[in-house]
């Protein structure tokens, strides 16, 4: 898992090149004109789900991992918390889902706050809780980028 503000991605470059290319749109982006829709940026080698939402309690969410894509998820807007732990703490509650590229886990991990001009990676070992409210619930936009691997 890396944390970190965009204003620092380039520190992250050396991860490779689909790496590069997906922080590159995050720094260029306009995201007052961005759909909240499925953008490919490589096909599907690197693509943009942008979201708007509502932050929600703990118990509302699950954690979760990829075993195709590394998350890259930036705070265009808002502030959420987020869970992270490695998935070996954890139990899975849910068979891997292949075609959606996700597993689901029960546990406790630690959290983190993730506010406008940050980002989170999460790499197929480390679960995560996304979405959480910090002490208020509400609405945040954020982009996750979908890095194959």
């Amino acid at each position: 898992m890396i944390f970190d503000s965009i204003e620092n991605a380039e520190i992250y470059y050396g991860l490779g090149e689909r790496f590069e290319t997906a922080f590159e749109y995050l720094k260029n982006c306009d995201f007052n004109s961005l759909p909240l829709e499925k953008v490919e940026i490589d096909g599907e080698n690197i693509f943009a789900l942008p979201q708007k939402y509502i932050t929600k309690n703990d118990d509302e969410a699950r954690w979760e991992s990829h075993r195709k894509y590394v998350d890259i998820q930036y705070m265009a807007s808002g502030s959420e918390n987020m869970g992270y732990v490695l998935e070996d703490y954890l139990d899975q509650t849910d068979e891997y889902d292949d075609a959606r590229d996700v597993e689901f886990f029960d546990g406790e991990g630690d959290y983190l706050q993730l506010n406008g001009g940050e980002f989170v990676v999460f790499f197929p070992d480390d679960a995560h809780k996304p979405g959480l409210k910090i002490e208020e619930k509400e609405e945040v936009f954020k982009v996750v980028i979908k890095v194959r691997i």
